[in-house]
């Protein structure tokens, strides 16, 4: 039994990355042909999948610490600190040396990125689609400091209506592991006027997406959520460096990773505000 078992597992896993390899190709060859749905049947699933708590699988997309993908080592809190030591190093990049006072974390998710940034702030406000996300991430703050968390629930269809809860200009505005699950490119335009909108002059974002590689396989999806969140949206770097410029952002620089223990094509964006 012990000589079979591992096999057994190993053809599982084998087997389910064909699956999903095979979805993949599939998803991706009726989206090149022009068989896309529209923005608003992808922001109805978008919502859908996200509004609500799930299995296993939800957490380790919203990075929740019971997540068993962060059973082992210490992934959860590596997430922030890498995040927190790369903000830090394009801040100097960038000349930013105003205090952090007011920060707003698009995506909060389950706070891995809150706990290395709230200790910094003197308010920390997270906007996320769940109610139970937002606790979740409050719980994580709480836990790391003393900083006060003010949670902002939005839904996919109407993220402006973060602005009416947002009324003082933030200092820092954050959004990680975010642009690649929204629904189509042009939403993308949408979050970066929010952004735009919500930082004061002379502050500093960093904004982090999927790049395209020019590969037809990392284009944007554009088709069926649930199946392919993480492959939703894509944009080449140099056009999303000239899309920030349309909405008052100075891209200060671009740090590419092409695969980490996460995922792989990612791009983050070191903006300030003009």
């Amino acid at each position: 039994m012990s000589s079979v078992l591992p096999t057994m597992s190993t053809a599982t896993r084998q087997a389910k990355r064909l699956a999903r390899r095979t979805e993949e190709l599939v998803q991706h060859t009726l989206a090149n042909v022009g068989a896309r749905q529209s923005e608003t049947r992808i922001a109805a699933d978008a919502q859908k999948y996200w509004g609500r708590p799930g299995d296993d699988r939800w957490h380790a997309n919203s990075h929740w610490r019971d997540a068993s993908v962060f059973d082992d080592g210490d992934l959860w809190s590596r997430i922030g600190r890498d995040h927190l030591n790369l903000f830090e190093r394009g801040a100097r990049m960038a000349g930013f040396t105003r205090k952090w006072d007011r920060i707003v974390d698009w995506g909060c998710g389950g706070g891995a990125n809150a706990v290395w940034f709230a200790p910094h702030a003197r308010e920390y406000i997270g906007v996320d689609i769940a109610d139970e996300t937002l606790r979740t991430c409050e719980r994580e703050v709480a836990g790391a400091c003393d900083t006060p968390f003010t949670p902002v629930r939005i839904t996919v269809d109407a993220p402006e209506a973060a602005l009416e809860h947002v009324r003082n200009a933030c200092d820092v505005f954050l959004c990680f592991y975010v642009f690649e699950l929204i629904p189509t490119p042009e939403y993308g335009e949408r979050l970066l006027r929010i952004a735009s909108r919500m930082l004061a002059p002379g502050g500093l974002a960093m904004i982090q997406i999927k790049y395209d590689t020019g590969s037809w396989w990392t284009r944007p999806r554009r088709r069926n959520y649930r199946s392919g969140l993480a492959e939703m949206t894509t944009y080449r770097i140099d056009q999303f460096w000239q899309l920030a410029t349309r909405y008052r952002f100075t891209p200060q620089a671009v740090h590419v990773v092409p695969q980490n223990e996460l995922d792989h094509h990612y791009a983050y964006f070191v903006l300030t505000k003009s």
